[in-house]
């Protein structure tokens, strides 16, 4: 394949999603292609831009950002306009969209240019359902934009499953390519002396189940175990969890930090819970089975395909009682614990690597200009 031009667009710069788009930027660049990023300027925090800064040089296409509202507004039909113009200014040949909005500007752009479509939802819309008003719009908006997309790649066959149930079959256009991590991140991560027992890394929304976190860590201490937990991120629901927090009496026991690197973070922890009520394939799983840290988690999205034989230790979404009990079995079994992290942590390695998940999505790229009837060589 000669070099391409890749534009990734995406709206919000944070979480699995914007590392995603990273890792996959910063391969490609490294592969020889030209690559660019358009994403929201209202989101992210310093954060993002430390983030974005630190890649610019690698883009030969730059960053691009520019306001994106997270619900339908007028003000989208602006931003359009702004992402068809860089899709011009860059003569795109592949558009690479992530979650639902980007999805929705990348897609629906008429560029001059024939330019392959890509999507990957990385959830977005597939965790909506039928049930709702605004649930309904997405998912019709979904069926609409199937037939301005060449190819669909999901990072958890879950995923396209959900896909396939809510929105549309893709046929021969889907192809699935999980996310992957890097050999560095096999490194184990020493845990600070001060470390608090449990740990959380993620978004502060409703979706991550942190609430149900702060009710276990509640009914333990009741239960005459005073557990303690660090709690890292950021997102809209940082003070109701605070205030929960503290009417439940653990106030002092949780401690809320800002979001930062997902290893700085791990040594502030000696077990990581993720307590989601819904998740694709979190790149937060991944992040700490390679680095084999003992780990409590749910059973949703496709973190059963992480787990593989292990799948048995997860536990149901939003039973406050089975994590609670989950995380007393941990802490009084750090043994048992450590083996199950080493051993998901072999079958990360073995499956979850950074260069597949480039090579399969170059190849779907591929695969989709063949599609088209675009010849590359």
């Amino acid at each position: 394949m000669p070099p391409l031009n890749i534009l990734h667009v995406f709206r919000t710069p944070i979480g699995g999603l914007f590392r995603h788009v990273l890792d996959l930027s910063r391969a490609q660049a490294a592969r020889g292609h030209r690559v660019g990023i358009i994403a929201d300027s209202s989101t992210g925090g310093a954060r993002a831009d430390d983030l974005f800064h630190d890649i610019a040089p690698d883009l030969a296409l730059g960053v691009t950002r520019l306001p994106m509202r997270r619900n339908p507004h007028p003000s989208d039909l602006i931003a359009l306009f702004k992402v068809m113009g860089k899709i011009a200014e860059t003569k795109a040949d592949v558009i690479h969209c992530h979650g639902a909005k980007g999805g929705a500007y990348g897609r629906l752009a008429f560029p001059k240019k024939r330019a392959l479509r890509v999507y990957t939802p990385h959830g977005g819309s597939l965790h909506y359902s039928n049930d709702t008003l605004s649930g309904r719009i997405n998912l019709t908006t979904e069926r609409l934009l199937m037939l301005r997309t060449d190819l669909f790649l999901f990072e958890s066959v879950f995923s396209s499953e959900e896909f396939r149930r809510k929105i549309g079959d893709p046929g021969d256009r889907l192809r699935v390519v999980c996310n992957g991590i890097s050999p560095p991140e096999f490194e184990p991560v020493p845990v600070n002396a001060d470390a608090t027992d449990l740990l959380f890394l993620g978004e502060f929304h409703d979706i991550k189940g942190i609430d149900i976190l702060i009710d276990a860590i509640a009914q333990l201490h009741k239960a005459g175990r005073p557990v303690t937990a660090t709690l890292v991120g950021s997102g809209p629901d940082r003070d109701a969890l605070i205030a929960q927090a503290e009417r439940l009496g653990v106030g002092p026991a949780v401690h809320f930090m800002p979001a930062m690197p997902a290893r700085q973070a791990q040594a502030l922890g000696r077990i990581m819970v993720l307590c989601s009520r819904a998740e694709s394939l979190p790149y937060v799983v991944l992040e700490a089975a390679a680095s084999a840290k003992p780990m409590i988690s749910t059973k949703v999205g496709g973190i059963p395909e992480i787990y593989g034989p292990f799948t048995n230790t997860l536990v149901p979404k939003e039973d406050p009682g089975a994590l609670a009990a989950a995380i007393a079995r941990s802490l009084d079994n750090p043994a048992e614990a450590a083996e199950i992290a080493r051993a998901v942590s072999a079958r990360v390695a073995a499956s979850f690597s950074l260069d597949a998940m480039v090579d399969g999505v170059l190849d779907g790229y591929q695969d989709g200009f063949s599609r088209i009837g675009i010849v590359r060589q």
